[in-house]
């Protein structure tokens, strides 16, 4: 195939072609017609997948031909004749030998990081391992790094690597890293074909040499007498004084962030010139003028001044820059709509499109977007297994365990598409299961209920199975959920299989249903399979995990998992492909969308090292950050050598203005350099891209013919006379008087609104809690304690009542915190109203008919004293500061009206009689009261009050006015989507309305 040479052989095709077929091509070429059978004999190897397939599918053109044996780098150790060396280290294994190690350290040294990142450390343990062993830095090479001013953390982490040397030594009896064994393999290769070369061609295709090892292998293959080396992306437009300062070992830093830097240094390590990289196929790109002018844009810094010198002499611009569009869009969401309105006009064109982007996010969205027109795109990464339904099932499962289950813990496994679906009773499971699902979330919700026990889920069984005539199966139902939920929470530091065995167990029980056994949901799809494959590897590499904690063993699940994808490979959209960076190499597209160009993203931001610092990583012959962002960047420059090209980026992201790529702004600055041609080209990509930001915007608007909906006018319904209530409690009053629409939706509609499942802790379970505090203090009062007695008494109560009552440990602690800095004030306050008169009530129910208004008053009194001299003193406890004198007389008149009723009505056990005053204790920390005087004028203004307010809702004129006096513009109303506010405001007329 080659004719004999003493050199190396390297060859290159340029950025744009179908580099699948320009392999075929050149091949052929070389071939002939001569010994078709040397084709089959032909090894080629690839780096990705999709090479393979792409490479392959290139010489599927129709004609009858053998193929060459086209394999992956990686399948090299699979050879018989490697047979005899020890198979590699599980990655999985590896990192939990890793974590054991790391969990001893932090042990040691807990400043050096948090222990809930310990298998995050192992993780990127093993991949600076991996990178050691590729790179061909020994351990040995760890014992002369200097760490001359240098801080503590990387000294330490020096301290624990020297640790992991001796472990992880070839003098031990561990297995081999993969990337160890895949180096032993290359080696033995290229002493074994150094005295008896292949006698067949052989080559390397599409890789850059990234990795030390495959550029090693690269090395070997381009130098055997049939062998050779194609790349991908070369610029022959590069000159030769760019090349010199690209191949000078001499200089370091920016130059590697240059597009061809590895591909020169491969070229220099061979030996190679410039001119000895020549194209393998006859093959144009689509634009040479475009690869041009991207060629002189990416020029390294050190030499961007030529930009003065060859911009001027660069030709064709427009036709550069005819095929490309710029896209900037307002915001990601745009960015994805617009990005996935040319890859639906690209299939309506029967175009071949694909998006290129390392971004997974806009990649995710623009498969959302491109869902609404039922084409399914072909994305070359998959799903992750976390996202898929059984993915997501067990990572709830794996969080839950060493905590108490709350409500929406219960209601989110509960509603998991995959739990209950066996069969019961003859029926499916499922409709019956989310219907008592639904029901028993609307209880959990209507009562607050944030940490549900089986005694109440089997009151509520009971209650609703009586009304439902299904007593005995919603009560079978309620005892499968607890029991499988109730050995979560004493979950303690067990071993990993203990955490996994009870992982599996749960998902099982839960996919099975409360009659059922089959639980093969979990594993009937492709998504199910792969979780399968991840819990068998993780049940099988298990005792190499030690023992974890829950938190412990719930952050390596997730990362597991995390890293795990799930790849239908069902047949897609055979025009719209979705890929990754690498897949730029194949560029078998006629339209490309480069999207995310946004900086962080091309080139993405360097994963943080834990272990080894810039120096360090230098010092040692690591690759340095520099290193990947020119991988990125020849990612770049293939994929802008398409046919038709479209770069797109969002202004904003969700926090802040976005910065352009490097490449982008090289490229809009050499354009606006240049003369008018390039100006106008730069103003033309973006009149192009503004088009389909205008598509995306429309997309999104609404059509006014029927889809504008006029704006809601402040509501004031005036529903019939006879319906309105005729009965309020003291509290509801005030409702009343503030915002009369919630009387309405509440006591004439009979709507409530339901607790949060996520139900938080608020001012309102802070005040239920210091309500029953102050109660069963007063209730336990003793005239003949002290005032330091009666503190400690207090204090005491306090930590009763939170303990029983309070389910949040946080809030309880801040809760006994609070009460504990006025503990000695308050029980002087109260030891000494106490003494004066004494309790005749606590939590009392009173009521008052007024008959000439057909209208009845209830209440709850928090609290009633007996004064000093004859008459009532009523209390009311606010946990926060109480109202003023003026705002309690005018809106806060709950104890007012509690007044009237002890004088003129009745309360239970307690004698009508004269108030003599009412006060608001404030329990906060100022301990502030807001007392009233009562005489008889005062409680006949509140009744006549009461009677003009009531007498008023009883016309049917009178609309029940929403948000009518709030205490503040932004009080929030339980109704307030009800009534459509924020389309109106307070200042808006209410717009009264009979409704029936």
């Amino acid at each position: 195939m080659f004719e004999p040479s003493d050199k190396p052989r390297l060859f290159g095709l340029p950025c744009g072609v179908d580099f699948p077929r320009a392999v075929k091509e050149g091949l052929l070429e070389r071939f002939g017609t001569d010994q078709p059978e040397l084709l089959a004999r032909t090894e080629i190897f690839v780096n990705t997948s999709r090479m393979k397939r792409d490479l392959l599918a290139a010489f599927d053109d129709g004609q009858t031909r053998l193929l060459p044996r086209v394999r992956l780098v990686t399948e090299l150790g699979r050879d018989l004749r490697f047979r005899d060396l020890r198979m590699p280290v599980s990655g999985l294994r590896l990192r939990l030998e890793l974590a054991q190690l790391i969990t001893h350290f932090l042990d040691n040294r807990p400043g050096f990081a948090e222990r809930s990142a310990v298998y995050g450390l192992a993780d990127t343990l093993a991949l600076l391992l991996g990178e050691m062993h590729d790179e061909d830095v020994t351990y040995e090479t760890l014992c002369d790094l200097t760490l001359e001013n240098t801080s503590d953390h990387w000294r330490e982490a020096l301290e624990f690597l020297k640790i992991v040397k001796d472990i992880y030594d070839r003098d031990t009896d561990m297995p081999p890293l993969v990337e160890e064994r895949m180096r032993t393999v290359v080696e033995r290769l290229a002493t074994e074909w150094a005295s008896c070369p292949p006698d067949h061609p052989v080559l390397v295709v599409g890789s850059t040499g990234s990795r030390g090892t495959t550029a090693r292998f690269m090395e070997v293959v381009a130098r055997l007498p049939q062998g050779a080396v194609i790349q991908p992306g070369v610029d022959f437009d590069m000159p030769q004084h760019v090349w010199d300062r690209l191949a000078d070992p001499s200089i370091s830093g920016p130059m590697h962030d240059h597009p061809q830097e590895r591909i020169v240094r491969l070229a220099t390590t061979l030996g190679l010139s410039r001119r000895d990289v020549t194209p393998f196929a006859q093959m144009e790109p689509p634009s040479a003028d475009r690869n041009a002018l991207l060629s002189l844009a990416l020029r390294p810094a050190p030499v961007t001044d030529e930009w003065m010198k060859e911009g001027p002499k660069l030709r064709g611009i427009k036709d550069a820059c005819a095929n490309l569009t710029l896209i900037e869009a307002p915001d990601p969401r745009r960015e994805a709509t617009a990005v996935a309105l040319v890859l639906r006009k690209a299939a309506e064109d029967n175009k071949r499109a694909a998006l290129i982007t390392p971004d997974r996010d806009l990649a995710r969205q623009v498969s959302a977007m491109l869902d609404r027109w039922d084409i399914d795109p072909d994305d070359s990464a998959g799903e992750p297994l976390n996202q898929t339904p059984p993915g997501r099932l067990f990572r709830l499962i794996s969080n839950l365990f060493g905590r108490k289950v709350t409500s929406e813990d219960m209601m989110v496994l509960l509603k998991h598409p995959l739990v209950a679906k066996g069969s019961f009773d003859g029926e499916s499971s499922r409709g019956i299961h989310l219907l008592w699902t639904r029901q028993l979330e609307v209880y959990l919700r209507k009562n607050a209920i944030a940490f549900p026990d089986k005694d109440l889920l089997l009151a509520w069984a009971d209650k609703m199975g009586r009304a439902a005539n299904d007593k005995d199966a919603r009560t079978a139902w309620v005892v499968w959920i607890c029991d499988l939920l109730a050995q979560v929470d004493p979950v303690g530091t067990r071993s990993l299989a203990a955490h996994l065995d009870h992982t599996l167990a749960l998902a099982r029980g839960l996919a099975s249903g409360p009659h059922g056994a089959d639980d093969s949901a979990l594993w009937d799809n492709l998504s199910g399979r792969e979780m399968h494959r991840v819990m068998d590897e993780l049940c099988r590499e298990a005792q190499w995990g030690g023992d974890m904690t829950p938190y412990e063993f719930d952050e390596m699940f997730r990362a597991v998992i995390g890293r795990a994808m799930s790849r239908d490979p069902t047949p897609k959209h055979p025009n719209v492909m979705i890929w990754g960076t690498l897949e730029a190499r194949s560029l078998q597209a006629d339209l490309v969308i480069v999207g995310g160009l946004n900086d962080g993203i091309w080139p993405p931001q360097p994963k943080p090292d834990p272990w080894f610092s810039r120096d360090m990583r230098k010092e040692a012959g690591l690759l340095s950050p520099e290193q990947m962002v020119g991988l990125s960047a020849h990612d770049f420059q293939q994929a802008f050598g398409a046919k038709e090209v479209v770069i797109s980026r969002a202004l904003r992201n969700a926090e802040t203005e976005t910065v352009p790529c490097r490449w982008v702004i090289r490229l809009t600055n050499l354009l606006s350099g240049l003369h008018d041609e390039g100006t106008q080209a730069i103003d033309d990509m973006r009149r192009r891209g503004a088009v389909w930001i205008d598509w995306a915007n429309l997309l999104d608007k609404p059509d006014p013919s029927r889809d504008v909906t006029e704006l809601a006018k402040r509501p004031s319904p005036r529903p019939p006379v006879e319906v309105r209530p005729r009965e309020l409690s003291v509290t509801r009053i005030e409702t009343l008087i503030r915002d009369p629409y919630a009387i309405y939706a509440s006591k004439i509609l009979g709507l409530y609104k339901l607790a949060p499942l996520n139900h938080a802790p608020d001012p309102r379970d802070r005040g239920n809690a210091f309500h029953d505090i102050m109660e069963r203090f007063v209730a336990g009062f003793d005239p003949s304690e002290s005032n330091e007695d009666a503190a400690s008494r207090l204090l005491s109560l306090t930590d009763d009542v939170l303990n029983e009552t309070v389910v949040w440990p946080t809030e309880r602690r801040i809760w006994r915190s609070r009460m504990r800095k006025v503990a000695d004030k308050l029980a002087a306050r109260e030891v000494e109203r106490l003494k004066t008169g004494g309790n005749v009530g606590i939590e009392k129910s009173g009521e008052i008919f007024l008959a000439d208004i057909d209208f009845k008053l209830s209440c709850f009194a928090d609290r009633i004293d007996r004064m000093d001299g004859g008459g009532y003193h009523i209390f009311d406890y606010k946990a926060s500061a109480p109202p003023k004198e003026k705002e309690a007389k005018a809106f806060r008149i709950q104890l007012l009206l509690e007044a009237l009723i002890l004088q003129e009505g009745t309360f239970k056990d307690i004698a009508q009689g004269h108030v003599r005053k009412v006060s608001y204790l404030g329990l906060d920390k100022d301990l502030q009261v807001t007392e009233l005087d009562i005489d008889s004028e005062v409680i006949a203004q509140v009744r006549k009050k009461l009677t003009t307010l009531i007498n008023n809702y009883d016309k049917s004129e009178t609309g029940y006015t929403a948000r009518r006096a709030p205490k503040f513009n932004t009080f929030p109303s339980d109704y307030d989507l009800l009534s459509r506010f924020k389309e109106w405001t307070e200042a808006d007329d209410a717009c009264a309305e009979d409704v029936q």
